[in-house]
């Protein structure tokens, strides 16, 4: 029980850090560098977390039900201080499908995303190093080393990883039509579904670069098969999710394709 403290005072470290420098930075820097801070920011915020949280779920042996209900309750948190912050290339990536954003500034803004994970990195390993829990000293001794996170073929892991970014997609597409105040616990109850689902397969990531912070580092596969997993698996996911709602469900139903970027514009809002 004394890990599981001092896990959650590492967590709430991480968000305080993060909202701080998410507050400072509107302060500061108004305008075009607020998003891609607020991206570092809650990108860092992200990986800190998880990094965290799949340390305690390994080591701790948590039961079922909290292990679940941390998981819940740390992606409501994220959901409602990101202030639309994706933390994802994928959201970047349909931005420009969109023609929301160019290519450039989303080519600097997965840049900021994958700078904040390895500094997570970082992050972690020196809360780490310093040995405040059991579990902590432990990780330490074995230098910080991670396993192989696939707990099945790479093929299996990779339609995991794409099946579940297609069903997040899906619900963040979808969830503008549940009451404002339920949203972000729709989107973290399909999340948490789906970790519980397919996380002993892949870890159900879902993310690239969450992915690349916490599962790259780990031994057991080489850096393409990561690559096959948790970068192509995604974006399959997402592109496919958008296309079937978006291109192919309108043609077969012979609606017109046009407005159908409100969803998306309304998503954004409740991210």
């Amino acid at each position: 029980m004394a890990d599981l403290w001092v896990s959650l005072t590492v967590l709430g470290a991480a968000v305080l850090l993060s909202e701080a420098t998410r507050r400072a930075a509107a302060r500061l820097f108004p305008g075009a560098y607020w998003i891609y801070l607020l991206e570092a920011a809650s990108t860092f915020q992200l990986c800190c977390c998880t990094h965290e949280l799949k340390l305690l779920g390994e080591t701790a042996q948590l039961e079922l039900p909290l292990s679940l209900a941390l998981t819940y309750t740390m992606t409501v948190i994220h959901l409602l201080t990101f202030r639309g912050a994706t933390c994802n290339p994928s959201g970047a990536l349909e931005s420009v499908c969109r023609c929301t954003s160019t290519g450039k500034a989303a080519v600097i803004l997965i840049t900021c995303q994958f700078a904040a994970a390895v500094a997570a990195q970082f992050f972690a390993a020196s809360v780490w190093s310093l040995g405040l829990s059991d579990i902590h000293v432990r990780h330490q001794r074995f230098g910080f080393r991670c396993f192989d996170p696939l707990g099945g073929t790479v093929l299996e892991a990779a339609a995991v990883e794409l099946a579940c970014a297609f069903i997040v997609e899906a619900a963040a597409m979808h969830v503008h039509k549940v009451d404002e105040k339920l949203q972000a616990h729709c989107i973290a109850a399909v999340i948490t579904a789906l970790v519980y689902t397919g996380g002993s397969i892949s870890g159900a990531v879902f993310n690239p670069v969450l992915a690349f912070s916490i599962q790259f580092p780990c031994s057991g596969h080489t850096y393409l098969e990561y690559c096959f997993v948790y970068w192509l698996g995604p974006i399959l996911g997402v592109a496919s999710c958008i296309l079937l709602f978006e291109k192919v469900i309108p043609f077969l139903s012979g609606k017109s394709t046009i407005g159908l970027d409100v969803p998306a514009a309304q998503k954004q809002k409740t991210q």
